[in-house]
């Protein structure tokens, strides 16, 4: 027997399955098998009839980035969220607790995308569906929660204030909530189905996601699309300001103060942005290298993030805040502009 077989159930009936699993040792009656991880990052946001043998000699080197991007991204998603968590909960501020809310997302994304596969090898249906779901509704409220750090950063940086009641509560619930809609939609017309990833070892790993192109194109391609463009628009409204302040306020020897500003917007532009963009170019002589750059970028973007959060807290000295209170004395439009951009990250904790 060259594959081990697995002993699961596919819609009631006990099946074997050899996916992803080879034997590696028999001895007498104990047979001891080897599974591997064999479906990369890519495929979150790459269209289901693409030809798969075209991917399929790239499979396992795709796979092999993505085991390690996402698993050390989780480690240091869990340091960040413990480091809020014991240091800083109590004294955080908005930016900081919509950033939290982002590591949470893509945590929960990289943990469901890791376990995707091997769920979907026991072939219990009902696990299988909950498994895509997580997965597709953790990338859907990542993409959301991206587009709320492109609007808090607009209320902050261009209209200086915001007098929503319950700012945090409201869009706290919107950013776990409206995903769930989504997915509830893809869930009622059994959108989330059996996926098969061809390899050139014979290893064919399955996987549950969404194989309709339709619904890929409008619920992923298309609901990325409407975000990228809407953050693309503030940051380049926030860096046009960041830049008219930097000028006002050469003479007074503010130039670092702005760079590392506007570095810090432009970081988290890049973080959430053009590296999920990378999608839009999957076709054509692009697919393969496109599919190397989404995996590095998106595997590890939880680690990225974290170096984001760290060096915020680090380079200022944990000063990052945008407390409206601190730019409600400023006298001109101009003036504000330069203290609101100030504020976002030189209050304190």
């Amino acid at each position: 027997m060259g594959w081990q077989d697995l002993w699961s159930m596919e819609e009631g009936n006990l099946t074997w399955t050899t996916s992803g699993c080879e034997t590696v040792k028999i001895n007498n009656d104990t047979i001891k098998c080897s599974c591997s991880h064999l479906t990369f990052f890519a495929v979150l946001m790459s269209p289901p009839d693409i030809n798969a043998n075209i991917t399929a000699q790239y499979v396992e080197s795709l796979s092999f980035i993505t085991s390690i991007g996402c698993g050390i991204s989780m480690f240091f998603q869990a340091v960040g969220l413990f480091m809020h968590s014991l240091l800083r909960k109590a004294k955080s501020n908005q930016a900081t607790k919509i950033l939290m809310n982002m590591f949470v997302a893509l945590f929960l994304l990289n943990l469901s995308f890791l376990s995707n596969e091997s769920v979907a090898n026991t072939e219990v249906k009902a696990a299988c569906v909950f498994i895509a779901l997580l997965m597709h509704y953790s990338m859907l409220t990542t993409f959301t929660w991206f587009f709320i750090q492109a609007l808090h950063m607009y209320l902050w940086l261009i209209r200086q204030n915001i007098s929503i009641t319950n700012y945090m509560r409201k869009i706290t619930v919107f950013g776990w909530t409206f995903p769930a809609q989504i997915v509830i939609a893809v869930v009622s017309i059994r959108g989330y189905k059996k996926r098969i990833i061809n390899t050139t070892s014979g290893k064919n790993p399955r996987m549950y996601w969404i194989t309709d192109p339709l619904i890929h194109y409008i619920v992923n391609i298309g609901y990325y699309a409407l975000v990228f463009i809407f953050t693309t628009v503030i940051f380049i409204m926030i860096v046009s300001n960041i830049l008219q302040a930097r000028h006002i306020k050469a003479a007074d020897g503010k130039r670092k103060t702005f760079r590392k500003q506007l570095m810090m917007v432009s970081s988290l532009f890049l973080l959430f942005g053009l590296t999920w963009a990378v999608a839009f170019f999957n076709y054509g002589p692009m697919l393969i290298p496109s599919y190397y750059i989404f995996t590095v970028l998106n595997s590890f973007q939880g680690f990225f993030l974290f170096l984001y959060y760290y060096h915020i807290h680090k380079d200022i000295e944990g000063h990052f805040s945008d407390d409206p209170e601190r730019s409600a004395s400023n006298t001109t439009i101009v003036q504000s502009r330069v203290n609101a951009v100030e504020n976002v990250y030189n209050e304190p904790f």
